[in-house]
């Protein structure tokens, strides 16, 4: 279900696209495993979008995007594609928990993510086999 509302169209040959599913399902078992609402499992896909867009289409480097996700999640900034109505949708606890995941999940691996979306690399040729 994942592939398609990403509209991932080439998941058997394109690591960028395993990797980005791989993101965003890892991502979504997380929240479902914090119990979140539907709203905060809403708000933290939005997040991990915010985060990987900054990187990919914005080349924001990683103290910039730390910023922008810091006044995101502090309702002071407003991203693009979302209108904070209720910046107090998380706790705390939940806040902290979910920097840490970002942390883990994108932030550690900054370099790599900056490779995947920004390098020029040669298309494999894949045979049948």
């Amino acid at each position: 279900k994942m592939e398609e509302f990403l509209n991932l169209t080439q998941l058997e040959t394109s690591l960028k696209e395993a990797i980005l599913l791989d993101y965003y399902t890892a991502g979504f078992w997380w929240a479902k495993e914090m119990n979140f609402s539907l709203t905060q499992l809403s708000e933290f896909m939005d997040l991990l979008n915010f985060a990987l867009e900054n990187l990919s289409d914005k080349h924001m480097t990683l103290g910039n995007n730390l910023k922008e996700l810091e006044r995101a999640m502090s309702g002071i900034g407003k991203t693009d594609s979302e209108e904070r109505d209720d910046p107090n949708l998380f706790s705390i606890e939940e806040a902290k928990a979910i920097i840490d995941y970002l942390v883990i999940s994108l932030f550690k691996h900054y370099k790599e993510y900056e490779y995947l979306f920004h390098s020029r690399r040669e298309e494999p040729v894949i045979s049948n086999e």
